[in-house]
C-alpha cells in the first residue's frame, strides 16, 4: 500500500476527480485550494459517481500551502493553467523545497515553464500534455467523471526525474516524452477549443452556452480551420524535432474519440466521442475555453513558433479574433517561461539539459 502523502493543489473538478483516483489507490491525500469556501463542500470527503465507480473519498483538507510544503511528499497541481505562474511563486514561498516532485496534471503550453520560472530556480517538475480526467462538479461537495485518459504525454524539466518517475506510477497510462516540447504542443485543447469558440461566438453570447460544443458546434467550417490549426502545431513540433499525430489521433490515444470510429472526416471524429458529445458551450467568455485555450495555449504557442522560425497564420488569426471579441489581453509570454531571446538550439538545449 502506497505510503506517500500526496497533495492535490486544486479543488475544481480536475482536482476532485484526482482525489477520488488517488485515494482509490492507496495514497494519503490532502487537498489544497486557496478558497477555505470552495474546500467546504469537500470537508466530509468527495462524491463521486462516472469512470471511477460511485462513492466518497476522504482527502484531509486545508487552505493553508504551509502546511501543504510541511506535510506533503509530492505535489499534483491540478488548476487553471493562468494560475501555473502564481502557483509556482507561492509554493517556492511557502518553503517547498526544489527537490520535491511537482507534477503538472496538465501542463497545458508551457505551463511548466512558466512554473519554474516563478519558482525562481530549478525544481523537480514534470507536466502531462492533458488533464487525466473529462469531468464537472455538479455540486460543491461532488463530481462527476465521465472519462478518464487512457494515455497522457508526460515530460520533465531538467533536475525532474524523480518528478516524472512519481508522474506515470500516480497515473497509470502516463507515456514518458522526451522533454516538454513534446507535451505542450501535444496539447490537444489548445487545437480543440480555440476554432469553435471563435467562430460560434455569436451564438455563446446570444444562447449563453445552450448547445452542444462538440456537436452543435462542430461544423464543417469549424474542422476545416481546425484542421489548419493543427497542421501549423504539427510544423512546429516538426521543427523542434518531435512528429506529433494529428489531432483525431492524438484525440483517439487519449480515448475521446472512440477507438473503432470507422465514420468520416474530423468534425464527425469529434462529435461521435462519448466522453464530450454531452459538453454543453461555453456560457461566456469568462469561460475556460477563452481564457485558457488562446492566451496560454495559443499564445505560448506562438511564442515558440516563433522561436522555431515557423509561421502560423491561422493561430495568429485567432488569438487576435479572440482578443477582439472578448477585450481579454492576459497571455503567457516567452518571458513568463523564461525562454525570451532564446533561439531553437539555445531552447532545445535548456529544456534538454
Amino acid at each position: 500500500m502506497p505510503a506517500e502523502r500526496i497533495a492535490v493543489l486544486g479543488a475544481g473538478a480536475g482536482g476532485a476527480a484526482a482525489c477520488v483516483e488517488l485515494a482509490q489507490a492507496g495514497y494519503d491525500v490532502l487537498l489544497w485550494n486557496r478558497s477555505a469556501e470552495t474546500l467546504a463542500g469537500f470537508e466530509r470527503g468527495v462524491r463521486h459517481e462516472g469512470v471511477l465507480g460511485s462513492g466518497i473519498a476522504h482527502p484531509a483538507v486545508t487552505a493553508d500551502l504551509a502546511r501543504v510544503a510541511a506535510e506533503a511528499d509530492a505535489a499534483v497541481v491540478v488548476l487553471p493553467t493562468f494560475l501555473h505562474g502564481t502557483i509556482g511563486a507561492m509554493l517556492a514561498q511557502a518553503g517547498w523545497p526544489a527537490e520535491r516532485p511537482v507534477v503538472l496534471n496538465p501542463g497545458h503550453t508551457g505551463g511548466g515553464l512558466a512554473f519554474a520560472q516563478a519558482f525562481g530556480g530549478q525544481v523537480a517538475l514534470a507536466e502531462f500534455s492533458t488533464l487525466t480526467y473529462v469531468a464537472r462538479k455538479p455540486a460543491p461537495d461532488a463530481v462527476s467523471i465521465t472519462g478518464r485518459a487512457k494515455s497522457v504525454r508526460a515530460a520533465a524539466l531538467p533536475g525532474g526525474a524523480a518528478a516524472l518517475a512519481l508522474a506515470c506510477r500516480l497515473f497509470p497510462g502516463a507515456e514518458a516524452a522526451l522533454d516538454v516540447l513534446a507535451t505542450g504542443l501535444a496539447n490537444v485543447n489548445m487545437v480543440l477549443h480555440p476554432p469553435g469558440a471563435v467562430l460560434a461566438a455569436a451564438w455563446v453570447e446570444a444562447r449563453a452556452g445552450d448547445f452542444t460544443f462538440y456537436v452543435d458546434a462542430m461544423t464543417p467550417g469549424v474542422a476545416r480551420v481546425m484542421a489548419s490549426l493543427d497542421d501549423e502545431r504539427r510544423a512546429v513540433a516538426r521543427a523542434f524535432g518531435h512528429e506529433l499525430p494529428a489531432l483525431v489521433e492524438e484525440m483517439r490515444r487519449i480515448g475521446t474519440v472512440e477507438a473503432d470510429f470507422a465514420g468520416d472526416g474530423l468534425a464527425a471524429a469529434i462529435a461521435a466521442g462519448e466522453a464530450n458529445r454531452r459538453i454543453k458551450a461555453p456560457d461566456g467568455f469568462g469561460h475556460r475555453y477563452y481564457r485558457e485555450d488562446f492566451g496560454y495555449g495559443l499564445a505560448p504557442f506562438l511564442a515558440l513558433a516563433e522561436i522555431a522560425g515557423v509561421a502560423c497564420p491561422t493561430a495568429g488569426a485567432l488569438v487576435s479574433l479572440a482578443r477582439t471579441a472578448t477585450g481579454a489581453s492576459e497571455a503567457r509570454s516567452a518571458e513568463d517561461m523564461g525562454i525570451a531571446g532564446l533561439d531553437r538550439d539555445q531552447l532545445i538545449e535548456r529544456i534538454r539539459a
